[in-house]
């Protein structure tokens, strides 16, 4: 069976690689591990630090595929991540992350190259969640709702979840907070319970057809 190391963020992140990806590529005879970044047990890390472990699991395991799951909105020039000046030059947001997935490949040893698939999401995982609105209602009763319009605005004004805006207040998880009451974007792990929930409902045909860099991620994952 052919192995693919996800380097996540945080548990959110392990929780939905264990929850889809890996009933997903079971069928395709792939083992699906999930390890957070290590330095901090999750969340960013300036990029010698997450070289570091990259090469490590490539090295462990030399017929290991290693890829990454992170977030851009995250990510700061101190962190120090290969092209990141040049590729702030780029106003299509896609070219940029782009940009970044291949200097940092293009930053790991030759011999090791061809074993890894950088990914960096858009906007935080948890915009994701915004595919499919009916699961939303399938899932909470109105009384759950905070602001059901502000809902309804947010997956309409992004017919591509990924692209939902990353500003403090407006960044996925933010919205989340706004539209439901219970979830707290500074709790781990009710933010765990219900992204879990959410992806597991709306299912990986649906966020994919919604989330294209997401889908050629996952259409690179299943070419190994």
């Amino acid at each position: 069976m052919k192995r693919i190391i996800v380097i996540g963020e945080g548990q959110t992140e392990q929780s939905f690689c264990n929850d889809l990806l890996q009933s997903h590529f079971n069928k395709k005879s792939i083992y699906i591990e999930n390890p957070t970044i290590k330095k901090t047990h999750g969340g960013i890390v300036n990029w010698e630090a997450l070289k570091f472990q990259i090469k490590n699991h490539l090295k462990q395991d030399s017929t290991a595929i290693v890829t990454t799951l992170i977030d851009y909105y995250g990510i700061y020039e101190h962190h120090d991540y290969p092209e990141w000046k040049d590729s702030q030059g780029l106003v299509d947001k896609s070219e940029r992350l782009t940009k970044i997935e291949t200097a940092m490949k293009n930053d790991i040893d030759v011999e090791l190259q061809g074993r890894f698939i950088p990914y960096i999401q858009l906007h935080e995982f948890e915009a994701l969640l915004f595919s499919e609105i009916e699961v939303f209602k399938d899932n909470f009763t109105p009384q759950e709702f905070k602001d059901y319009p502000y809902l309804q605005k947010t997956i309409d004004d992004n017919p591509n979840p990924e692209t939902i805006n990353d500003g403090n207040e407006t960044a996925p998880s933010k919205r989340l907070e706004k539209i439901i009451r219970g979830y707290r974007s500074d709790k781990e792990s009710l933010k765990v319970i219900y992204g879990s929930l959410l992806a597991q409902e709306i299912g990986l045909t649906k966020i994919r057809a919604k989330c294209s860099r997401f889908n050629s991620w996952i259409l690179k994952l299943e070419s190994i």
